[in-house]
């Protein structure tokens, strides 16, 4: 809202008599608006408020009616202007009060100390956000290493002490430190007890109290400080179920970290902090300020590193960064390392396990395996990134049910596997802190430093890297507190130590070599720790595609100034291979994977197209005057709306302004509880001047019909707007620089549209896909699916073996069953195209299934909002006979089906389904009687057969999961041949797609795990009446299948 809007009193809502609107004022006048309505502010304030105090009370109003206006929905965008104006009314407002309190004498030592506390609350906040930090950094270190030691044993001096703390001051181990027994084999099975019972209770905990505390969270905060919305993700219980839940993840072995979910926490903690303060609490633009901060202290506490921290808020997560942001940042990080290594939890003065000293340097003639090194790490980054997206993707298709039994299995899976390897076994913060030392005077863990066990560490080494690799691809992005940063480092370290023990070994062979005639005699030339330390540098830089931080981070781990070149050498080759991959770390993809309106500034688009070409144009915008108060409720109970322009009527459509949805509801709920309003009150949302010559009237039961309510306070008269003919690419940076939620499309003064940041990146993708077509995704699908078959066929011989073991006390079958849906496998390619045959099984008998009642019950008051999409489908089909005639506008019926967001509460009732049939048809209305509305519910693996739609029209929505539509080419019916397929397309939910003959026969299927639901109009209803042809997909022979019926109808099972 801007300053004018603002700066008007909303102490009530007026009721006027209609005046003519205004006309929309020049550019000229908009860009001096804020500073005339200062002006105006002022004048008003000297004339009225320097006796009363009324100005300043007015202001105080003000702010306080703003700060219940904006609140912000979840998964919305905020809108920095607005809460940029709403900083600046804040100060404005606090310098009349302290103007007035001067002036009339008021002003004593205690207006003084409060004016120096708002002034210092940014530096107490963060200062208090950065101790909190820290504290809980000492705790998550102390727990998580106790955690991780107790898998091997136990300390008889003390139960609660790790091994570095129980053998004080000794290497290699101590007599108080104790292997749970003397057998090896049960050793290694209480080791893997121990994993899958830390990996339990961490998903247990996630999964029932704060789902939004599994993974690392860093591409959702990235997200959230450019201005996107997600409540509870930053909550207390989210920070105190990551607190508990991220030891447990790392004690259980799992390959994942806690610098990433470090960042995480740090973030939560100044956002429950921050919250306790009004500064923060009512300005959201504000509270990113702080979050940037929190960032930086959370990498600073994970790596020991408060400046690499500042530079990894900079490099990776913030869009903006300016100079106060970042010197708070700085002072956060610093407060926060301070107070960890004043509880220094190693004791040993070292901010992480992992910190180390070098006092060699380096030969020229190491560059060359400096180099390798990096190719490594940017080969790495592109390898990992590919197959967790795809692992990702499975994940989200298959296992978004078994969240818990996933990271129980990976966890034993882990243990089993890494067991045996003595670099796999221990923690990988322990392991780098190993892999990083030199050999001389130092601890000699596994015989690393002696050249007898050389050819074996290189084997247990490069091992160590494979089975890292892949347990990092298929555990990153399971739910439970989950980083990649101390991962990936531990992989190039693993490498790093390969390649320099490789390196030593060549030395040592041909020291007389001209290759290494830099070395010096009787000194040790090479040394492997720090091959280990630039490849963990090279593997971090490669995954997060991060450069600068990544060089300074490893100065501060280590303190030696004369590696820095050869960081800077690895991470810039590192970089170079990266790019070559494409753009974006593994932080930048998962935003991408989740759909995140984000912009990202570290890629230059050229898309070479006017923002014309992006814009939204069907507008529902509303007039100045006219609107009743019935009319504007109707809008605000479509949910697909966030804004309206406000426009001086709908011939002309000169832009006047603009009001959010937040808004506008607000001011009518607010209105609302003042007075008793008729539905047929009339709205102006036109700025009114209140002179003599205005008369304002209040309410009375004899005038509250014909009354017309203000709404003009809460109108934003300068908004955003833009030529239609401006280049998307500057529109975007609009958006990245000045953080607008919506930006209007002006041409001489009329309304000609408006975009988003969504639209913005849907024409991006689409861009995007066009110049990288990904190619048949029916491969890697087949793929999915077979592996999903082989996971289901070993679960259900371990539920077998379980049931035998039990006696049949523990059936785990029934459930897996149920959760499948039936465990239907098959394409579908048998005759069940509408639900309501019986499926014949082998032996030829019919059996009959009970249908399944959908997961939801729906209330009238969730109903609303399918109801109304109904009732608009009707109205808009009104007596026409389908889709196709002229009196029909498609373009209309299918916007209808894409405004609508799908919420299960709404068509539950409808939706009924049996697992034992490919799928059913519900019918939901019969229009006119020349159309039919279904939900349909597809099982699990199962579909239709290749079908014709007996001349008939549909459009179709997918409500729940995804549907595959396979389309083939109408046969030769002289011939016998397979049928040729045309295309083949999966739709996600929310999507709409259009079907009929013209377009060819198809089928659609259900490849998921879980059932499936659609929404389908048909126009006319020719299938349900007189069935329709089926076709074999070998011979293309096709039969007429008659008894095409319901399954239900109107929420009633036939």
């Amino acid at each position: 809202m801007n300053s004018h809007s603002r700066s008007a009193s909303v102490s009530s809502i007026n009721i006027v008599k209609p005046q003519q609107p205004s006309r929309r004022p020049s550019v000229s006048s908009r860009l001096s608006f804020a500073v005339s309505t200062a002006e105006r502010g002022e004048g008003e304030g000297e004339g009225e408020g320097h006796h009363n105090g009324s100005g300043i009370a007015a202001q105080h109003q003000i702010e306080e009616e703003i700060a219940k206006i904006k609140r912000y929905e979840d998964f919305t965008t905020i809108d920095w202007v607005q809460d940029a104006a709403r900083e600046q009314l804040r100060r404005k407002s606090r310098r009349k009060r302290n103007a007035g309190l001067f002036d009339t004498g008021r002003r004593d030592w205690r207006h003084r100390i409060w004016e120096s506390y708002d002034a210092a609350q940014g530096w107490i906040v963060v200062t208090i956000i950065g101790a909190a930090i820290g504290l809980n950094a000492a705790f998550l270190n102390i727990v998580t290493e106790w955690l991780a030691d107790i898998k091997l044993g136990h300390c008889t001096t003390g139960f609660y002490l790790n091994e570095n703390f129980c053998c004080w001051g000794e290497d290699n181990g101590c007599k108080d430190w104790h292997r749970w027994t003397g057998l090896e084999p049960v050793n290694y099975l209480l080791y893997i007890f121990y994993a899958i019972a830390f990996a339990f209770a961490s998903a247990t905990l996630v999964k029932s109290y704060a789902p939004y505390a599994a993974g690392s969270g860093i591409s959702e905060i990235k997200c959230i400080i450019a201005g996107f919305v997600m409540k509870g993700f930053l909550g207390p219980w989210t920070l105190f179920i990551k607190s508990v839940a991220l030891p447990l993840a790392i004690g259980s072995g799992l390959s994942v970290g806690k610098e990433g979910p470090s960042v995480h926490y740090a973030v939560c903690t100044g956002n429950v902090i921050s919250k306790l303060f009004d500064k923060y609490r009512r300005n959201a633009s504000k509270t990113r300020e702080i979050l940037s901060a929190c960032a930086a202290a959370g990498v600073a506490v994970a790596f020991g590193s408060p400046i690499g921290g500042v530079l990894f808020s900079l490099e990776e997560m913030s869009s903006h960064f300016p100079l106060k942001t970042m010197w708070r940042s700085y002072f956060c990080a610093l407060v926060a390392t301070a107070v960890l290594a004043a509880m220094n939890p190693f004791r040993t003065g070292q901010l992480v396990m992992f910190q180390v000293k070098y006092d060699r340097s380096w030969h020229f003639f190491e560059v060359v395996f400096y180099i390798i090194i990096g190719i490594f790490g940017g080969l790495y980054g592109a390898f990992v990134m590919k197959w967790n997206l795809k692992a990702q993707a499975f994940r989200k298709k298959y296992l978004s049910d078994y969240a818990i039994l996933e990271a129980t299995l990976l966890a034993a899976a882990t243990a089993i596997v890494c067991y045996p390897n003595a670099f796999l076994r221990i923690d990988m913060t322990e392991s780098m802190e190993i892999l990083f030392l030199e050999c001389e005077g130092a601890e000699d863990y596994h015989g690393l430093c002696e050249q007898d066990h050389r050819l074996r560490n290189i084997l247990s080494l490069v091992l160590a890297t494979v089975i890292r690799v892949f347990f990092v691809i298929i555990s990153y992005g399971c739910k439970v507190p989950a980083g990649i940063f101390v991962p990936s480092m531990a992989v190039g370290a693993s490498f790093g130590r390969t390649v320099g023990i490789i390196v030593q070994a060549l030395h040592e062979a041909n020291p007389q070599s001209v290759f290494f005639a830099s070395c010096q005699p009787d000194v040790p030339c090479i040394t492997p720790g720090t091959y280990a330390f630039l490849g963990a540098a090279a593997a971090l830089s490669g995954i997060m595609h991060i450069t600068v931080s990544v060089v300074v981070i490893m100065f501060e781990l280590t303190g030696a100034l004369t590696y820095i070149l050869p960081t800077m050498i690895v991470v810039g080759v590192t970089k170079a291979v990266s790019e070559l991959f494409g753009k974006g770390g593994i932080a930048d993809r998962m935003i991408w994977f989740s759909g995140f309106p984000f912009l990202d500034n570290k890629e230059d688009h050229n898309f070479g197209v006017p923002v014309s070409q992006v814009m939204i144009t069907d507008v529902v915008s509303i007039p100045t005057t006219g609107m009743t108060l019935k009319a504007v409720e109707r809008l605000l109970s479509n949910d697909s709306y966030q804004g309206f322009p406000i426009v001086e009527d709908e011939t002309s459509k000169i832009l006047v302004g603009y009001i959010g949805r937040t808004e506008l509801r607000y001011a009518v709920d607010r209105m609302k509880r003042e007075r008793s309003m008729s539905p047929l009150a009339k709205c102006t949302f036109a700025h009114l001047p209140t002179d003599a010559t205005t008369p304002v009237h209040r309410v009375t039961f004899e005038s509250w019909a014909s009354g017309t309510i203000d709404f003009s306070p809460y109108v934003d008269t300068t908004p955003v707007s833009v030529h239609p003919r401006l280049p998307l690419e500057t529109v975007m940076e609009l958006f990245r620089k000045i953080g607008p939620r919506v930006i209007l499309i002006e041409y001489r003064g009329q309304l000609a549209g408006l975009v988003t940041v969504k639209d913005c990146l849907k024409y991006q993708f689409k861009v995007e896909a066009a110049e990288n077509p990904r190619g048949d995704a029916h491969p890697e699908e087949e793929g999915q699916e077979r592996l999903w078959g082989l996971i289901s066929r070993v679960a259900g011989w371990v539920s077998d073996k379980v049931s035998t073991a039990s006696g049949g006390r523990i059936q785990l079958r029934d459930s897996l069953d149920e959760r499948r849906g039936g465990g239907g496998g098959g394409g579908g390619s048998g005759l069940i195209l509408d639900g309501t045959e019986e499926l014949i099984d082998d032996e030829g008998l019919g059996s009959s299934v009970a249908s399944l009642s959908f997961g939801c019950s729906a209330t009238p008051d969730a109903a609303n909002m399918f109801d109304d999409l109904v009732q608009e489908l009707k109205d808009a089909l009104g007596p026409s006979s389908g889709l196709t005639s002229d009196d029909v506008d498609l373009e209309h019926l299918t916007r209808l089906m894409e405004e609508y967001q799908t919420d299960e509460r709404q068509w539950a009732r409808f939706a009924m389904g049996d697992a034992s049939r490919g799928y059913t048809r519900n019918l939901v209305d019969e229009g006119n009687g020349k159309s039919n509305l279904l939900v349909l519910v597809w099982s699990p693996g199962k579909g239709s057969p290749i079908h014709d739609h007996g001349n008939a029209h549909c459009l179709m929505k997918i409500l729940r999961g995804t549907l595959t539509e396979t389309r083939y080419e109408f046969p030769d019916s002289d011939k016998e041949e397979q049928m040729k397929v045309i295309s083949e397309k999966g739709y996600r939910e929310n999507e709409v797609a259009y079907m009929a003959d013209e377009l060819g026969v198809h089928r659609v299927w259900n490849r998921g795990s879980d059932f499936a639901v659609s929404l389908h109009l048909y126009t006319p209803p020719n299938v349900a009446k007189g069935g329709c042809h089926v076709f074999n997909p070998d011979t293309g022979k096709k039969s007429h299948v008659k008894n095409c019926g319901y399954y239900s109808a109107f929420g009633q099972k036939l």
